[in-house]
């Protein structure tokens, strides 16, 4: 019996948490017009984590950076809690990005700490967030040390605590464990997995890794690329609570057949 199927697009909830209306990407290349992305629609829930996926070159990232602020769209509209998406990334939408973005001179602490000091946030409440944090992401010890002391997946998870300090109604993450060993990754994967369930904030992910977008998502949006749009909606149908060894177990094989098939059918 089949546990997931691909599904038309729904309209965007109201009451979503993040809604993405009619977004549409042009970029001018040699005097020519280039459409990278076209009339993409989704929406997030409240306390939901999403997963993105989609062949290289598709606008994965585009879009996210849209959905940041970091780059304005051709047309269509971004909101999170029903308010427009105008700027920067700020208290409303944390980002973690693939490369680790600490700065090098600061301790972790102080890293952590960056967002709340641009916001002017009192210094008796930065040091009771950090403190908060960093045991949240169990580096509580690591506080004092700098980013050259920590491993790889040390430092996303100061990036993490960094994002979440601020707050915010929205975390993004660009392929945050692209960067990992197999085995530091499956690591990583889990402690975000157990991090969502204590803090339910709701999470955009993109990610090329199937396996990944299934174990740590309740839905996968699959991307079509040239011009990027949204090609499928899955749901997972997998529970909240997940150990690294439901990826082999039927019902999540079968979620996996039917991404790929979605990705293949792009492709053909």
């Amino acid at each position: 019996m089949m546990t997931a199927q691909p599904r038309p697009m729904q309209q965007i909830d109201t009451h979503a948490k993040l809604s993405v209306q009619h977004i549409s990407k042009t970029y001018k290349q040699r005097g020519k017009t280039a459409l990278v992305l076209d009339d993409i629609n989704l929406h997030i829930h409240p306390r939901e984590f999403v997963c993105m996926v989609g062949s290289s070159g598709c606008g994965k990232s585009t879009l996210l950076n849209i959905i940041a602020g970091l780059i304005p769209p051709s047309s269509g509209e971004v909101c999170v809690d029903g308010q427009g998406v105008t700027g920067r990334p700020g208290s409303d939408r944390g980002m973690v990005f693939q490369g680790y973005t600490l700065y090098p001179w600061l301790t972790v602490a102080q890293n952590v700490a960056f967002g709340l000091q641009l916001r002017k946030v009192p210094k008796a409440e930065q040091q009771e967030r950090v403190a908060y944090f960093l045991d949240v992401v169990g580096l509580a010890d690591c506080a004092h040390a700098y980013p050259k002391q920590l491993s790889g997946g040390m430092k996303q998870r100061v990036a993490i605590a960094r994002a979440l300090a601020n707050e915010p109604a929205l975390l993004l993450m660009d392929e945050p464990f692209g960067a990992l060993d197999a085995q530091t990754k499956e690591q990583m994967q889990l402690f975000l997995l157990e991090l969502w369930e204590k803090t339910h904030v709701t999470i955009l992910m993109i990610t090329h890794d199937v396996e990944e977008a299934i174990y740590l998502a309740q839905r996968v949006y699959v991307m079509r690329s040239r011009p990027g749009r949204i090609h499928h909606e899955v749901t997972v149908d997998l529970p909240e609570h997940r150990p690294l060894d439901m990826k082999l177990t039927p019902n999540f094989l079968d979620i996996k057949r039917h991404v790929l098939h979605a990705l293949r059918s792009d492709a053909d």
